[in-house]
């Protein structure tokens, strides 16, 4: 959306289609209710097994099948954006003429995951880790951290109530990389404390997919807790307008499981756009930041629940009027647009 209202013609495509929804071949594009934004529904005109069982014939017929979207469109493309680190829809389908912008943002399996980046005309990612993946590439490479929506950017105005302290947590709470006995351990210790939980917290409220379930087995029933409430999976907005009444935040997965391995997470610029002050098992993207994200130094929870008691009994001096200005100010700086104007000057640059 932030490309579309800075004025870009946005063509956002989706996967190919699997199920009957759509002919064989065909190609949809529709307007959205964002004024440039436009989305392609489209089905591979042969058998989607084909990118599994010849690859190299799939790459073959996928030029065909970009030729005839990019016909649908009627324009010429100037740049194309990949995320797709399963390179379904290879960069190298694309014409030579257009500039190519690839940008994983989640590990990538090898070789698939690294390959897709071979016509790639430069290379972003939200995370050195990932980054370093691509290193037998000279494409030129930039790390770019996350964006954050305007509607977290806003202020609601702050005072502190030491004795009635909030902290927030968000996401999907089936994901199996959440340490769960050090969030628990948190809780019972800091009685005093209400746990606040928005996202996908019982099986019938989540409209994640995937993984959504696949910590069920080891998901303890925190509903019994009397300082935790359960909100549920609510809309963006809405998440915005709750966090800021949040005195802070807690963020906690093991590192051992996690996907991303701890090196950073969308969610931090949504908490840190409210002021209020971050408790995190280590995230390595923030280890040389000071004063943005409480954490430990180890790359493992042992001593997580002994700073998060520490914040909450020092929590007017973790949320001071500077530390709160300082965590706002880096927040600001990375909304889509900003990161978009980033990005923009490597290009011109690279």
């Amino acid at each position: 959306m932030a490309l579309s209202r800075l004025g870009n013609e946005v063509y956002f495509l989706n996967s190919p289609s699997q199920s009957g929804d759509l002919k064989s071949g065909e190609v949809i594009i529709e307007s959205t209710q964002y004024e440039h934004l436009h989305q392609i529904k489209h089905k591979l005109f042969y058998p989607y097994i084909i990118k599994y069982k010849a690859k190299w014939l799939h790459r073959l017929l996928l030029k065909t099948h970009i030729n005839k979207i990019i016909s649908k469109i009627g324009k010429r493309i100037d740049v194309v954006w990949s995320f797709d680190i399963s390179d379904t829809i290879s960069l190298r389908s694309f014409p030579a003429s257009c500039y190519k912008i690839f940008m994983p943002v989640d590990e990538p399996a090898i070789p698939t995951g690294v390959d897709a980046a071979t016509s790639a005309n430069v290379i972003f990612s939200v995370t050195n880790e990932i980054l370093q993946k691509y290193n037998k590439f000279d494409t030129p490479k930039l790390f770019t951290n996350h964006g954050v929506s305007d509607i977290f950017l806003k202020d609601t105005g702050y005072t502190c109530d030491e004795q009635n302290i909030q902290i927030g947590l968000s996401g999907n709470f089936f994901r199996p990389d959440i340490d769960w006995p050090t969030l628990l351990k948190i809780i019972d210790e800091n009685p005093t404390v209400t746990f606040n939980f928005w996202g996908a917290v019982a099986g019938q409220k989540t409209n994640m997919i995937g993984d959504a379930y696949s910590g069920e087995a080891n998901h303890p029933d925190v509903s019994n807790k009397k300082n935790v409430i359960l909100h549920g999976s609510v809309p963006p907005s809405k998440l915005a307008e709750e966090l800021h009444k949040m005195d802070g935040f807690l963020i906690c997965y093991d590192i051992d499981k996690d996907q991303s391995g701890g090196t950073n997470y969308h969610k931090v610029l949504e908490y840190m756009a409210t002021g209020r002050v971050i408790v995190s098992n280590n995230i390595t993207t923030y280890n040389d930041t000071d004063g943005f994200i409480e954490m430990p130094t180890e790359r493992n929870n042992s001593k997580l629940a002994a700073l998060f008691s520490n914040v909450v009994s020092n929590i007017a001096e973790y949320n001071s009027a500077d530390r709160q200005a300082k965590r706002l100010q880096y927040a600001s700086n990375h909304t889509y647009e900003g990161n978009i104007t980033r990005i923009e000057e490597f290009i011109a640059q690279a």
